[in-house]
C-alpha cells in the first residue's frame, strides 16, 4: 500500500506535525503541537480518518493540539513512559517557561511506550527507536514502508536537537543519533520537529555536529 505524508508546521514555533496516509484515506498523525483548528480542517479537506497520534516525545510545541485531535476523532495518543507525566504538567513541558501568560497542558497519553519494538496501527508499521537526549523520553518513529524516520527534535537539518532541557543530554544524543538513527538506510527521509526534511545519508555526511 503506497503511503504519502504531509509535513504542517503550526504555531508560534513552527513546529512540524506530520499527516501519513495510505491510499484507504486512513491515516496517523506526528506531534500536533499547535492550531488543531487547522490541522482538523486539512483532514476534514482532504477526507482523511485519523487512527491515532504519535508523539516523539512531550514539549509543549509537540501538544498543543493533542486534545483537539484526540477528542474530534476519539483517537489514542502514544507517548513514552518516560514522559508520562509532562503531558498534565506545565514546568515539564516547558511552557511554563517559555509560553508568556499560557500553560499548555492535555490529558494523559492513552499507550505508553515501554521499550523498542515494533508498533502496528491499522495498516500502519513502525520500528519505535528510543532517541533520548533531547529529553528523556524522545523516540523516532522509522516507517520502512513510506522511507521515513519521524524523528522529533533528535535531528534536523544541519543541526542536533538542544540539551539544556531538563532530562536532555549531550552525550545521550549523540549515542542516540549514531547508533540508531544513522543505522538506518542512508536514503531514509528525516522528517524532524522543526525545518526541512533532510536524509541519514546527507546528515552523515554534512552535519557539523556529527563529523
Amino acid at each position: 500500500m503506497k503511503l504519502k505524508w504531509r509535513q504542517l508546521p503550526l504555531g508560534p514555533l513552527q513546529t512540524n506535525a506530520y499527516v501519513l496516509r495510505n491510499d484507504k484515506k486512513e491515516c496517523v498523525i506526528f506531534d500536533p503541537g499547535h492550531e488543531g483548528e487547522k490541522l482538523i480542517s486539512y483532514l476534514q479537506q482532504e477526507g482523511l480518518t485519523p487512527l491515532a497520534v504519535l508523539l516523539t516525545h512531550a514539549h509543549f510545541d509537540h501538544i498543543g493540539a493533542v486534545d483537539d485531535v484526540r477528542d474530534a476523532y476519539k483517537i489514542p495518543v502514544y507517548l513514552h513512559k518516560e514522559e508520562q507525566y509532562w503531558l498534565s504538567d506545565p514546568e515539564l513541558n516547558g511552557s511554563y517557561l517559555f509560553m508568556t501568560n499560557r500553560e499548555i497542558t492535555a490529558k494523559p497519553a492513552d499507550r505508553l511506550i515501554e521499550r523498542e519494538g515494533e508498533l502496528t496501527i491499522g495498516s500502519f508499521t513502525f520500528a519505535i527507536l528510543e532517541t533520548p537526549g533531547h529529553s528523556p523520553g524522545s523516540v523516532s518513529y522509522y516507517c520502512k514502508e513510506a522511507g521515513a524516520v519521524f524523528s522529533g527534535d533528535a535531528l534536523f537539518q544541519m543541526s542536533i536537537g538542544r540539551t539544556d532541557l531538563p532530562g536532555g543530554s549531550f552525550n545521550e544524543l549523540m549515542m542516540s543519533i549514531e547508533n540508531k538513527l544513522f543505522s538506518l538506510p542512508d536514503d531514509t527521509a528525516v522528517l524532524s520537529g522543526h525545518g526541512p526534511k533532510t536524509s541519514i545519508g546527507f546528515e552523515k555526511v554534512n552535519n557539523p555536529f556529527l563529523k
